[in-house]
């Protein structure tokens, strides 16, 4: 039998909540979607969640899919050690049992392995949101972090403005002038949120970006925050 070594093997990526998510496709990995059911109204108005038809649709789509899965990330029966790394946009703040969440997020890990997500800056953003469960500020979200894992780095990002919520509005073929005003916002936003200092900017910015880093076996530490360390 001939030894893979580690280098060659393809990664393992789980995108959480990532049935619309652009940030792993093409990426040559093996990724797995976990997403809940789109079972409530709230759900169905916000076109959150998934649907046997979705999760089918978004096979069909995506060479480098390994597996979608309609479930529940706090409630999982995904393998222990078994990604490289776990993914969630935009997802903590609609969990309603958030250290569950992040318990089985590092569970999932293998050692090494690092936890990448977005959520709202609740530094600033006031939450509207009917399925957002909360908002995090930052010093909130690195110390829940920083139980499961020992290496955490949170900071802000991505400026608000009038560039920012034209840059929202949906493409379409049949409204051309809309697209063209969202592409021309989504790159004046970019540009902006490059500005030098945003990363520490609570006011003004719309959302937190964390990444930690599980470098031991443990599922549990309760270690200190270690800055740009990531």
């Amino acid at each position: 039998m001939q030894e893979v070594k580690q280098s060659e093997r393809r990664l393992s990526i789980l995108d959480v909540g990532g049935r619309k998510s652009p940030y792993t496709i093409g990426v040559p990995a093996d990724i797995t979607i976990i997403d809940l059911p789109r079972d409530t109204e709230v759900q169905r108005d916000l076109h959150l969640g998934l649907s046997e038809q979705i999760a089918s649709e978004i096979k069909k789509r995506r060479s480098n899919i390994h597996a979608v899965i309609i479930g529940d990330m706090t409630k999982s029966d995904l393998p222990s050690a078994a990604y490289d790394t776990v993914i969630a946009v935009e997802v903590l703040e609609h969990v309603l049992e958030d250290e569950q969440f992040v318990s089985e997020v590092s569970r999932v890990l293998v050692p090494g392995g690092k936890f990448i997500m977005t959520t709202p800056n609740g530094d600033f953003v006031e939450n509207r949101n009917p399925d957002h469960k909360r908002h995090y500020k930052k010093e909130q979200l690195a110390e829940l972090l920083s139980r499961y894992f020992d290496k955490v780095h949170v900071e802000y990002a991505i400026a608000g403005g009038f560039y920012r919520k034209i840059g929202l509005r949906s493409w379409s073929i049949s409204r051309p002038h809309h697209t063209i005003l969202s592409i021309f916002g989504n790159l004046v936003n970019s540009v902006q949120s490059r500005q030098v200092g945003i990363s520490e900017r609570a006011i003004g910015t719309h959302h937190l970006i964390a990444i930690a880093e599980k470098t031991v076996g443990s599922d549990e530490m309760t270690v200190p925050v270690l800055p740009n360390t990531i």
